[in-house]
């Protein structure tokens, strides 16, 4: 089984979704199990969020696993404030 993972850095955000988009469909085309790590981010917005879960449903069709490492506090408070905490599948 293979697992790719795909490593954020920096913003994810309107100047940098569509990279972002790219990569995700690359990995998820490729791998059985795709690990995004947000780790590395500073900044995410709607757009980046909107990513996410464009993302998470196209590994779902793909029937790939999708797995996010959560990001700084910061970040995650992002995803907490949208309500997406138990939508998306953070790993513990």
């Amino acid at each position: 089984m293979a697992t790719e993972t795909v490593a954020l850095q920096g913003e994810l955000d309107f100047e940098t979704a569509f990279d972002v988009e790219m990569r995700l469909e690359r990995a998820i085309g490729r791998a059985d199990s795709v690990v995004v790590d947000l780790s590395g981010l500073d900044f995410i917005d709607s757009t980046g969020i909107r990513t996410l879960l464009e993302a998470n449903n196209a590994a779902r069709r793909e029937g790939t696993a999708l797995r996010l490492l959560p990001g700084t506090p910061a970040v995650q408070r992002v995803f907490e404030v949208a309500g997406l905490l138990d939508e998306l599948p953070f790993a513990a």
